[in-house]
């Protein structure tokens, strides 16, 4: 069974967005290496607070938090990590 996580991942205070923009390609591309595995889905970006939101999917939290930390830009955040879960339509 595979689980969603939404993987809140903010820069550290510090962080040198200069070192930050150089690696971009490569995270692109482990970006989509784990979206055509169905490791990663969508990615949105709260720059301007330094964060960014990762839909990350696996048998656990644990599992889909390496799969984030694999990301190259990860040396640089601190991770939240929360399960997703579908709200129930209607009824108590």
């Amino acid at each position: 069974m595979v689980d969603e996580f939404m993987v809140v991942c903010t820069f550290r205070a510090g962080t040198d967005m200069r070192e930050v923009f150089a690696v971009v390609a490569e995270e692109q591309a482990a970006v989509a290496a784990l979206s055509a595995e169905g490791t990663l889905g969508d990615i949105r970006l709260a720059l301007v607070r330094g964060t960014v939101f990762i839909q990350a999917f696996g048998a656990d939290a644990e599992a889909a938090t390496a799969a984030v930390r694999s990301l190259p830009m990860a040396k640089w955040w601190d991770l939240d990590v929360f399960p997703i879960a579908v709200p129930a339509i209607g009824g108590s």
